[in-house]
C-alpha cells in the first residue's frame, strides 16, 4: 500500500510513522508513506498557502491553488482509491472503515489547518471525509497518523500474528474481553480459573461472554 499525505507540518508525522509497527511495515515493503509539504506549492515566494475567508470572520482558509497543484501532480502519477480529507465534520472513523481502507492500494490524505480548506477543493477532489471524534485539533496531522496506524496494522504481514487483529475491540462489533498474563496471582487478585484449565472451547465461550458483558456495561450503544 502507498499513502501520500499532504501537510503543512510533515515533522509532526515523522516520529509516529517511523517507529514500532509502522516502521516494521515499511521495512517489510508492505507500506510506503510519502509526506508532501504543501508550501512547496505556494502561490508566491513567501510560501503563502492561506488567505482570509470570504464573508469575514476569524481564521484563515487554505487556498485552492496550492492544494489543487499537489493533488493534480499526485493524481497524474497514479490512480488513488480514495482522497481523504481529515475534518471534524467528516464521517466518524470506525474499525469497519479501517478494514475497508486496508484493502486499498493507493490513498491520499489531506491535512487541514486554520479554519480548514476551501470548499471547492472538497467538492472537486475529496472522495472521503473522516473525523476521528467530536472535537477539534490544531491540524489534521495527528488524525492522519491515527488513520495510517489503524489501517497499516491490518495489512497482511504487518503484525507478527495476523490473528491478533481479529480479536481487537470493535473488530466484531464488541469490545475486547479482559486479558491476563503472569503471575497468576497479583496483590490478592487471581487470573480467572477458566483461562488456566487448557479447555479452549470454554475459554472461547468465556471470552465471548466477557466481551458482551463489557460492551453492555461500557458501550451499550454498540449493542443496538
Amino acid at each position: 500500500m502507498r499513502i501520500d499525505i499532504v501537510t503543512l507540518l510533515p515533522e509532526l508525522l515523522e516520529s509516529p510513522l517511523n517507529h514500532s509497527i509502522m516502521q516494521r511495515a515499511k521495512e517489510r515493503g508492505l507500506l510506503n508513506i510519502h509526506l508532501h509539504q504543501l508550501r512547496d506549492y505556494a502561490i508566491n515566494k513567501h510560501g503563502q498557502v492561506d488567505d482570509m475567508q470570504y464573508g469575514g470572520g476569524a481564521g484563515m482558509v487554505i487556498m485552492c491553488e496550492p492544494l489543487s497543484k499537489v493533488i493534480e501532480k499526485l493524481k497524474s502519477e497514479r490512480e488513488y482509491d480514495e482522497i481523504i480529507y481529515l475534518t471534524p465534520d467528516g464521517k466518524t472513523f470506525q474499525q469497519k472503515i479501517a478494514n475497508t481502507l486496508s484493502l486499498k492500494n493507493n490513498l491520499m490524505m489531506i491535512c487541514g489547518h486554520y479554519k480548514g480548506i476551501d470548499q471547492r477543493i472538497r467538492d472537486l477532489y475529496i472522495t472521503l471525509e473522516i473525523s476521528i471524534g467530536d472535537y477539534v485539533l490544531s491540524g489534521g496531522e495527528l488524525a492522519a497518523a491515527i488513520l495510517v496506524d489503524s489501517i497499516g496494522r491490518l495489512i497482511p504481514g504487518v503484525l507478527n500474528d495476523e490473528t491478533s487483529a481479529l480479536t481487537d475491540s470493535h473488530q466484531d462489533g464488541l469490545l475486547a474481553p479482559p486479558v491476563y498474563t503472569r503471575p497468576a496471582e497479583f496483590k490478592g487478585l487471581n487470573v480467572p480459573e477458566v483461562l488456566l484449565n487448557g479447555n479452549f472451547k470454554l475459554i472461547d465461550e468465556w471470552r465471548q461472554d466477557q466481551a458482551i458483558q463489557r460492551t453492555e456495561e461500557r458501550r451499550p450503544d454498540l449493542m443496538e
